[in-house]
């Protein structure tokens, strides 16, 4: 307890030792009341003791203001004492015995001062440890809590998911068959997006860089060599709470694409994010067959529909489709 009452008075007298001018100023009034106790105490100290109230004030005003000031400090009081207190009196004259002691006074005070220097040095570095230890604390119970938060979200999204499997399959078991092997294949790609997700270097890389890997682990997945995936997209980074939804839609529109756009297993599907100040806009196009004649893009009640446009909700988007030579899907949101 005691050890650390010190590093705290060390740490609080960092503003006095930032100062400057106010730390010349107390090394010459340390000084001063040096001289003055030196010669208060003269009439009842025995000779041979010049530097005795000097040493306290180097000491001190070091510690107290730092570096500079304590130079200062002992300067002023090695001058002090040679005139004052050191034979022949009242004179900078310089003998063997005054050179003797003024090296003696020398080694001494370098000493003091840089030892007090020294000690600064590691109080601050052992405050910077602190001030890191501390924020990693910060950081890994942020990550902690988003970790958390992130895990919550994937269960209820898999509980939403199968609650509509449920549905949609009734009470037919050639359905609910059916229905839980498209759950299996869904959950799995979401296993696989996640590995992606928290991968920390994925985290920190461009939005680009990071679809064009997601894209072809996804082709290489499905099997589809004659399809080729472009990524066009600015070198922004998202958080892992827009990245999460955005990556689950792409990967739905690019499956649905895969299944029912490229009858001969060829075609190209792009990618392309656009920003338009307050919203960005993500692009998924392909050249495929289109939709069947009379149909309205968007218009269903299929799982996938429901499941992309609850996903676009997550981020405070809507998703759209424009049909012509090919499908679009256009995912608007907001920008932060």
């Amino acid at each position: 307890m005691a050890r650390l009452k010190v590093w705290d008075i060390i740490h609080a007298t960092r503003r006095l030792r930032s100062l400057g001018l106010v730390g010349d100023l107390a090394a010459v009034a340390a000084t001063a009341l040096a001289l003055l106790l030196r010669f208060v105490t003269d009439p009842i100290l025995p000779p041979g003791f010049p530097y005795l109230t000097f040493f306290p004030a180097v000491v001190l005003t070091t510690f107290f203001f730092g570096l500079r000031a304590g130079i200062v400090c002992g300067v002023l009081s090695g001058l002090a004492a040679w005139y004052f207190f050191i034979p022949p009196f009242y004179s900078f004259e310089m003998t063997p015995p005054t050179a003797i002691a003024l090296a003696f006074y020398v080694f001494i005070v370098a000493v003091d001062i840089a030892l007090i220097h020294i000690m600064h040095l590691a109080a601050a570095r052992l405050r910077e440890d602190a001030e890191e230890t501390a924020l990693l604390y910060e950081q890994q119970r942020t990550m902690f809590q988003e970790l958390q938060h992130r895990v919550a979200n994937n269960m209820q999204f898999v509980s939403a998911m199968l609650r509509l499997y449920s549905k949609r399959a009734g009470a037919d078991p050639a359905a609910m068959l059916t229905a839980l092997d498209d759950a299996r294949v869904r959950l799995d790609t979401m296993s696989r997006i996640h590995r992606y997700l928290y991968d920390p270097v994925n985290v920190t890389r461009p939005v680009g860089a990071f679809f064009q890997d997601l894209c072809a682990d996804l082709l290489e997945a499905a099997g589809a060599d004659g399809v080729r995936v472009t990524v066009d997209m600015p070198p922004v980074q998202f958080d892992l709470t827009r990245l999460t939804p955005l990556s689950l839609i792409v990967v739905e529109v690019i499956t649905n694409a895969l299944k029912h756009a490229f009858p001969d297993g060829r075609g190209t599907i792009a990618l392309r994010l656009v920003d338009e100040g307050d919203r960005m806009v993500l692009t998924v196009a392909d050249d495929g067959k289109g939709m069947t004649p009379g149909a309205t893009p968007g218009d269903g009640t299929s799982l996938g529909l429901k499941i992309v446009n609850n996903l676009a909700t997550q981020i405070g988007g809507t998703i759209s489709y424009e049909a012509g030579q090919g499908t679009t899907a256009r995912i608007a949101f907001d920008a932060a």
